[in-house]
This record gives structure tokens, C-alpha cells and sequence, in this order.
């Protein structure tokens, strides 16, 4: 065999394992969301994209317009995106994903990233602010969504991943950008019992979401990672480190100058 028949070899050995690779992929893709033979339990359906259940807060209020109290499971108020101040969602993209506007609910830099480093044994989160909305949206790592391989640990995560792939592609199919990031930001859990930006807002700063000040939008956001330990109550410390990591975020990517981002990292 000369050089040329054996690059010819391997061009077409490697074309019939892509070939076979991406066939794999795509059974998979089907075979979950039509929950073969019950093994990979519910994906979310365009009918739940476009009604999700967030468990909103039911709220008492008297004739002159006072609050008098909740009744709720989650304490979750919505807004709409423009009742949020800008800077929340700047801090949220630069911190969280930072490519949101360029992808279309997975990216694959980030993913193929997160696999590079667990080859190396060094754990990253790679999901998107779309994935991400999706798994807290309609709780694809809960087992009582997953099918019988649930019950097969690696099978789990590879499932939930794929159907947090699959249902972040039909909610960018559904809803614009900014849809989905006051969607995000009315679902996610900021701990202390604050579930949404507005409850957030109110629970920490006491405010309202479009008054919330840039280093305030920093310790929110920074709390996304971990609401426990970034709580700025029980946590200050370390919700100043994380607060500070997501302020210098925003000026690695230009959102906020330099000079500004040293003068809110020296706040208290």
C-alpha cells in the first residue's frame, strides 16, 4: 500500500465512524424524546415550553393597595424584562455565558470545554443560561422525570443532559434572547427563601429590581453559584469575593470600564 492508498484508508475509516458517531447521536436524541420503552423518562413538550409551571405566589392585597401577605410554595413574583435594571442582565451574560447572544441554546465551545477538563479530572460547569433555565424550569435532574435508567448513575447524567440539550433548543425556538433572560431571572432560586429577581431584590436590598445598583446586581448574580454559601447575610465574605469575581468579569468583556470596576471591588 502506497502513502496516497493509505491516507485514502484512513480519510474513509475515520468519515465512516463520524458517519456511524453522529447516527448514534441522533437515535439517542430520538429515542429520548419519545421516551422509548420508558427508559429515559418525560421531555418537556412544546405545550409545557409555552406554559410553564413556576409556581408563582398568590398575593393579598387590600382596597388602598397594601400588601397584606403570600400564600405560595415558591415565593416567586414575575416582572417583565424592562422592569429590570440593565445592569443585571449585563452581570448575568458576563459571568454565566458569556457567548448567550451567539448561540442557540448549547455551546459547543463550553461543551466540549467541559469535557476536556473532566478528562484531566477538573469538574466545570459548561451549561448555558438557556440550559440552565431549562433544568430549573422543568426539574430534568430530578428522578422522578427520569426513566428506568435513572436507576444506571452515568446513564442519568448523560439523559439529563441530552434533555436539558433538547429543551433548551425549543425554548430559543420559542422565545427572544431577552425572553429568556427575565425568564431565567423569575425562575432561579437567590436562596433565603427568594426565588426570582423580584423577591430577591426586595429580600436583600430591599428595592425593586429596576432600582438595583451595578455592585448590587454583582451580589445577586454572584449568588446564582451557590446561595448558601454567597449569601451576603449569613456569607459576607465570601458574597464579597464572589461579587467581586463577577464585577471583574464585566471588565474582562468591556461591560463596565476599568477605573469603575476597581471603584465598586473597594465596597463594602
Amino acid at each position: 500500500m502506497n502513502l496516497t492508498d493509505h491516507k485514502r484508508d484512513v480519510l474513509h475509516r475515520f468519515f465512516r465512524l463520524s458517519g456511524v458517531l453522529v447516527s448514534g447521536f441522533i437515535i439517542t436524541l430520538l429515542a429520548i424524546e419519545f421516551n422509548f420503552m420508558f427508559l429515559f423518562g418525560e421531555t418537556p413538550n412544546p405545550g409545557h415550553i409555552d406554559n410553564p409551571n413556576m409556581n408563582l405566589a398568590s398575593e393579598i392585597w387590600s382596597a388602598d393597595s397594601v400588601l397584606i401577605g403570600k400564600f405560595y410554595i415558591h415565593n416567586r413574583s414575575p416582572v417583565t424584562f424592562d422592569e429590570v435594571n440593565p445592569y443585571m442582565y449585563q452581570a448575568l451574560v458576563a459571568t454565566e455565558d458569556i457567548r448567550f447572544y451567539d448561540h442557540f441554546g448549547v455551546d459547543p465551545k463550553s461543551s466540549l470545554a467541559v469535557v476536556y477538563y473532566a478528562m484531566r479530572g477538573d469538574r466545570r460547569g459548561g451549561s448555558t443560561i438557556t440550559q440552565q433555565l431549562a433544568k430549573n424550569l422543568f426539574n430534568t435532574r430530578d428522578l422522578s422525570t427520569m426513566g428506568l435508567l435513572s436507576q444506571v448513575p452515568l446513564s442519568r447524567t448523560v439523559v439529563y443532559k441530552l434533555k436539558e440539550w433538547i429543551t433548551a433548543f425549543r425554548l430559543e425556538a420559542r422565545f427572544e434572547k431577552d425572553d429568556i433572560l427575565v425568564l431565567y431571572l423569575n425562575t432561579v432560586d437567590f436562596g433565603s427563601n427568594a426565588y426570582g429577581i423580584k423577591v430577591a431584590a426586595r429580600t436583600y436590598f430591599n428595592t425593586s429590581p429596576d432600582s438595583l445598583k451595578l455592585e448590587e446586581s454583582a451580589v445577586l448574580v454572584g449568588l446564582l453559584k451557590a446561595p448558601t454559601f454567597y449569601n451576603p447575610v449569613r456569607n459576607p465574605e465570601n458574597s464579597v469575593k464572589r461579587r467581586n469575581v463577577v464585577l471583574s468579569q464585566m471588565v474582562k468583556y468591556g461591560m463596565i470600564g476599568e477605573a469603575e470596576g476597581d471603584s465598586l471591588i473597594k465596597l463594602p
